[in-house]
């Protein structure tokens, strides 16, 4: 049984994706909902189709300011905001607030999407753009379309979904192949092994498929990656 807690409400994800309607008036409409979704695509490329090129950094929203974690997402996020990148998260704590965090330090364009969630989604205090989301896939378009690179930290089912997202769309070609760095190699050590040792010898996944993410316990090497990948494709000055 699921406990509500008084911070809880149900959000518009729940609300469209609900095959039996309640009590709707025509604001509630499948109909009127596409015209929502329609201008949170229309604000969201209106707004970052300025930021520039940018790295998206996912991680958990539970990782604490004295964590290793979060040290390490600060500093990378400085790294890449003094290259010129911008730095986009998901707007929220943990490892989103340090993004964001080691960005705007830095005197780079911290970006955060923020998505309307029953808990945990608080804006953090990092961000010289902010921008609310109601609709989970109109967010996830937003990172697909403006990032660059994907440097990921430790994190839950959220963070995964961004992970294997990415993975996806680089396996079948949907989008550039483009870096997909995981930090922290104690952490995601076993999801690797499991994606070789089981994934792969079952044959669900090519071997190339393996070469499609780097793992590091270092954020200069992770932003290195990002980086000369930027300049190689022309996002930065420097050799292409």
């Amino acid at each position: 049984m699921t406990i509500k807690s008084k911070f809880w409400r149900e959000h518009e994800d729940r609300h469209l994706l609900r095959v039996r309607k309640l009590h709707e008036d025509f604001t509630g409409t499948d109909p009127w909902r596409v015209l929502r979704i329609q201008g949170e695509f229309v604000e969201g490329f209106e707004a970052l189709s300025k930021i520039g090129p940018a790295v998206a950094i996912f991680g958990s929203a539970r990782t604490a300011p004295e964590h290793p974690a979060y040290a390490a997402a600060v500093r990378a996020a400085r790294i890449l905001a003094k290259a010129g990148l911008t730095v986009i998260t998901g707007g929220g704590p943990g490892i989103m607030e340090a993004g964001n965090r080691g960005a705007l330090e830095a005197g780079g364009a911290s970006v955060g999407l923020n998505i309307e969630l029953p808990f945990e989604q608080i804006p953090n205090k990092y961000q010289n753009l902010h921008l609310e989301f109601r609709y989970f896939f109109v967010r996830k378009m937003m990172f697909v379309k403006y990032s660059i690179a994907t440097l990921i930290f430790p994190g839950g089912f959220g963070t995964m979904d961004e992970l294997f997202e990415a993975l996806t769309l680089s396996q079948t070609h949907k989008i550039e192949h483009y870096p997909i760095v995981l930090w922290g190699r104690s952490y995601w050590s076993g999801l690797v092994d499991w994606l070789q040792g089981t994934m792969l010898a079952d044959g669900c996944i090519s071997p190339e498929d393996t070469g499609l993410f780097h793992l590091t316990d270092s954020p200069e090497e992770a932003t290195a990656i990002i980086i000369e990948n930027a300049r190689r494709n022309g996002y930065l000055p420097g050799a292409k």
